[in-house]
């Protein structure tokens, strides 16, 4: 618009969460009794169990539970749901607890790799940018 504020319905991000993080998780910030953050890149399932309780759940815990019907990692969870990363840590956590998630932390070694990490490289090398190009190689 002229005044400089974007067009009704043209939010990329879309709206602020209504209820703040600290209340969705009663304040906690720990997800863990150990004390450690599950990694990024934790990959999460939902179980039997957790999809049969979906409607007892509530509605952060109801959205990470679907969202797993397929195996993802807390990184994308807390992307496609909007959530703050620890938002999900800590309710992956209780959810893993109570048998409704399954949880699969990558093995330390392979976080680790670097061989693991020239492949992203080079896919991503791999990909044309806009106009078919591809990029150059270092």
């Amino acid at each position: 618009m002229a005044d400089g504020t974007p067009p009704p319905g043209d939010d990329p991000v879309g709206p602020a969460p209504a209820v703040r993080p600290f209340l969705v998780t009663a304040g906690r910030v720990v997800p863990s009794a150990t004390g450690r953050p599950m990694p990024v890149e934790t990959q999460v399932v939902a179980t039997a169990e957790g999809l049969a309780a979906l409607d007892l759940l509530s509605f952060e815990q109801h959205d990470i539970v679907a969202a797993c019907r397929q195996p993802q990692s807390i990184a994308e969870i807390a992307a496609r749901l909007r959530l703050h990363l620890n938002v999900v840590r800590v309710l992956a956590e209780d959810l893993r607890a109570e048998g409704r998630l399954t949880v699969h932390v990558p093995s330390a070694d392979a976080v680790h790799d670097s061989s693991v990490l020239r492949r992203v490289i080079d896919g991503l090398r791999a990909i044309p940018d806009s106009r078919g190009v591809l990029r150059d190689t270092d």
